[in-house]
């Protein structure tokens, strides 16, 4: 553990800034879990809104830092990808 007054400091932001980094994380996946189920029932106005709404998501985990701009894309990519998988059967 740090004795020094700013490195204590240290410690106790960067245990913040995890547990807010895992909290939108985890809102991600929730979210994209979501859109998958609606894609899976075929109501096109909510799987677009719930789509929108990942899109939301990880394009603002990327202004915060949490994600990579290529994680995002990728998310965003593989989401859209098995989208039209199952939308198309």
């Amino acid at each position: 553990m740090a004795n020094i007054k700013s490195a204590k400091k240290r410690v106790l932001i960067a245990q913040k800034n995890t547990e807010r980094n895992t909290a939108f994380k985890s809102a991600i996946k929730t979210a994209v879990k979501k859109v998958l189920a609606i894609a899976a029932s075929e109501d096109k106005a909510e799987l677009n809104s719930a789509l929108s709404k990942v899109y939301q998501l990880c394009d603002k985990a990327v202004s915060k830092g949490i994600l990579h701009r290529n994680t995002a894309a990728r998310k965003k990519s593989r989401l859209t990808k098995a989208i039209n998988k199952l939308t198309t059967k």
